[in-house]
C-alpha cells in the first residue's frame, strides 16, 4: 500500500506548488477580468481593453516582434548548435560564452543595450569614429520607428537565443552518431545529412523550443520598456500601464488573460504542425 502511495507523495509538492502559485492566481485573474468588485459578472473590462487606443497597436507590435524574433532565434540557435556539434576543441568554452545571456535579467539586458544604442552610446561612437555619421543619431526615438524596432529586435535576439540554443544542443546530443556515419559512408553530402537526418530527429527539440520561445516572446516587456518606454506599445506593457499607471486591475487582468489565450493558441498550432510521433515498444 505504501509503495502505491509513493509516486503520489513524490509529486504532491509539485502539485501544491502549481495550485498555489499558478492555478489559483490564474483563476483569480480570470475572475477579475469578468467580475466587478461586488461580484457581478460583466464584459465591460474586456470591452474596455478592446476599445483601448493602444490595444491594436500593441497587438500588432507584439505579433511583428514574435514573427521576426522567434524564426531568427531558431535559425541562429540551430546554426550555433551545428557549429558546436562539429567542433573538436573548445566546444564547452563557446557554449559557456554563448549562454551568458541566460544569467542576465530582461531589464539588465535592456539597460545594457540602451547604453549601446542611445544618442551618445557605443554604437554612435563607433559609427562616428568610422566616419559614417557626423554627430549623435537618435536610434531610440518615436520619430524613427523602424530603427527603434530593429534595436529592440537585436536586443531580444541577443537576450533570448541562448535558451533555444540549450534546448537544441541537448536535442542534437541525443541523435545517434551512427546515422550520420552511415549516411556519410553512402556518399550523402553534409547538407543532405542535415536535411534528411538531423532535422527530422531534432523535431521534438524544435517543437519544445518553438513553444517555449513563442510563449515568452508574447510576454516581452522589460527590454522594450528599457529601450523604447511607451513609444513602442506591446501587450504586456499595456497590462503594466493599466495596473501601474491607471490602477485598473480588472482591465490589466483582461490583457493578461488575452495574452494567455494567444499563447495557448500558438502552442496548439505548433503541436498540430510539428507533430512528433510517439515512440512505441515493438
Amino acid at each position: 500500500m505504501n509503495a502505491q502511495r509513493t509516486p503520489y507523495l513524490l509529486i504532491a509538492p509539485s502539485v501544491i506548488f502549481l495550485l498555489v502559485l499558478f492555478i489559483w492566481p490564474l483563476a483569480e485573474t480570470a475572475l477579475m477580468a469578468f467580475r466587478t468588485a461586488d461580484g457581478t459578472w460583466t464584459s465591460q473590462y474586456v470591452s474596455k481593453m478592446l476599445g483601448d487606443l493602444n490595444f491594436g497597436i500593441a497587438l500588432k507590435n507584439t505579433l511583428i516582434l514574435v514573427a521576426i524574433v522567434v524564426p531568427l532565434q531558431m535559425v541562429v540557435a540551430l546554426g550555433m548548435a551545428m557549429m558546436l556539434q562539429n567542433m573538436d576543441r573548445g566546444r564547452m568554452a563557446f557554449l559557456y560564452i554563448w549562454t551568458i545571456p541566460l544569467g542576465v535579467s530582461d531589464l539588465a539586458a535592456g539597460l545594457a543595450w540602451l547604453a549601446i544604442f542611445n544618442d551618445r552610446g557605443y554604437f554612435n561612437t563607433v559609427l562616428s569614429g568610422m566616419g559614417f555619421i557626423s554627430g549623435p543619431t537618435s536610434w531610440l526615438s518615436y520619430q524613427n520607428p523602424a530603427a527603434l524596432f530593429v534595436c529592440v529586435i537585436i536586443a531580444e535576439i541577443w537576450r533570448a537565443t541562448a535558451i533555444v540554443l540549450v534546448i537544441l544542443v541537448a536535442g542534437v546530443q541525443l541523435i545517434p552518431k551512427e546515422y550520420n556515419e552511415a549516411a556519410e559512408v553512402f556518399g550523402a553530402s553534409p547538407w543532405k545529412r542535415f536535411m534528411k537526418i538531423t532535422l527530422p530527429l531534432l523535431k521534438p527539440s524544435l517543437q519544445s523550443a518553438l513553444i517555449l520561445r513563442t510563449v515568452l516572446a508574447f510576454e516581452v516587456f522589460a527590454v522594450v520598456y528599457a529601450l523604447a518606454g511607451r513609444d513602442l506599445p506591446v501587450l504586456v506593457g499595456e497590462a503594466y500601464n493599466w495596473q501601474g499607471a491607471y490602477q485598473n486591475t480588472n482591465v490589466a487582468s483582461a490583457y493578461a488573460l488575452f495574452i494567455l489565450v494567444v499563447s495557448i493558441a500558438s502552442t496548439l498550432v505548433y503541436l498540430k504542425v510539428l507533430k512528433v510521433k510517439r515512440e512505441t515498444l515493438s
